[in-house]
């Protein structure tokens, strides 16, 4: 997490790529947990496959609207 003084010096756009890292994370380890409870692994998945989707939606926002204006909306 960045603090408030980082947040300030960054772009909006790589505010919102650093929590697409974050979520993939978070994706990759709900996989894994996947994998260690054979019980919930069908739930885990669809949750793991949800949090990617929002990621690249985030991610494809950044690449049309904001990135192209040094993080100002288009």
């Amino acid at each position: 997490m960045l603090s408030p003084t980082e947040m300030g010096r960054s772009l909006p756009y790589q505010l919102i790529l650093d929590e697409v890292e974050h979520l993939n994370g978070v994706s990759a380890r709900l996989e894994g947990l996947a994998d260690q409870h054979p019980i919930a692994t069908e739930k885990l998945l669809a949750i793991a496959g949800n949090v990617r989707s929002v990621a690249t939606l985030l991610a494809v926002l950044v690449a049309t609207k904001l990135r192209g204006s040094e993080g100002r909306p288009s």
